[in-house]
């Protein structure tokens, strides 16, 4: 999988291009893409409901539901957060099974996400629909993204949704291909399309390489709120709200 500074295909730039010149409002449609996690919902919420069904389904192992997914939220919150499972049980005293470590990344990984949009992205959706063409780029496990997707109700209310897992390994931000393959979905010139995203490590790469307008939306609870971005990986601008965004697009 491509990570940022990784070499691509065509290889990004150290620096931001300069944007080619604007073409007049009426003469070609404009694209918002929009990517998935953190930047229309909360991503905590889908692991915190991750933890909520772990923590019912091996009560018999894990003990009282509520303070076992108490304990995956604070793991999560730690430097263990790549091993929750793994450091969750030996907090327990019953040694790393992996056969239960697995069952246990499979029921996260099944579950049914309760999950809901930011209040701005409701807004922003339903604002742009019609004026603008909107799609979505996302990577992650495709079933796990659409889980997600369908949960939101998302997918009457945009245009392409592409998954990067689902182009083959490799494709993954921050390599060009999805970003490519969007504006040929679309039917839209590179330069009437902007990507609006959170994580500045990989998601502003590959636009701003294709001459995209980037706009990264800080939200306090983020993630990838304290991350920063490769050379050549800032967003063109930064906002708080997807409300912002309107302004930016004129």
């Amino acid at each position: 999988m491509a990570k940022p500074g990784d070499s691509l295909d065509r290889k990004v730039g150290d620096g931001l291009p300069p944007l080619g010149p604007p073409l007049s409002r009426g003469e070609a449609p404009r694209a918002i893409v929009l990517d998935l996690d953190d930047t229309l919902y909360p991503e905590r919420a889908y692991v915190f409901s991750g933890f909520d069904a772990v923590s019912r389904a091996f009560q018999g192992d894990l003990g009282d539901p509520s303070a076992s997914a108490a304990d995956m939220r604070r793991l999560f919150d730690s430097p263990h957060r790549a091993r929750v499972f793994d450091v969750l049980l030996e907090e327990r005293k019953r040694g790393v099974d992996r056969s239960l470590v697995q069952r246990m990344v499979s029921t996260y990984r099944g579950h049914s996400p309760g999950i809901w949009l930011h209040a701005d992205a409701e807004r922003a959706l339903s604002r742009w629909r019609g004026r603008f063409r909107l799609g979505l780029i996302t990577d992650g496990r495709s079933a796990d993204q659409w889980a997600k997707i369908d949960a939101l109700g998302l997918r009457s209310r945009l245009d392409p949704i592409i998954m990067t897992e689902e182009m083959g390994e490799g494709n993954a931000k921050p390599h060009l291909a999805p970003f490519e393959e969007m504006a040929r979905r679309l039917g839209v010139d590179p330069r009437r399309c902007s990507y609006v995203a959170d994580n500045p490590m990989k998601d502003f790469l590959a636009p701003n390489q294709l001459g995209w307008m980037t706009i990264r939306v800080w939200r306090a609870d983020g993630i990838y709120r304290d991350a920063s971005a490769p050379s050549g990986g800032e967003a063109r601008f930064e906002v708080a709200t997807l409300d912002e965004v309107d302004a930016l697009l004129g």
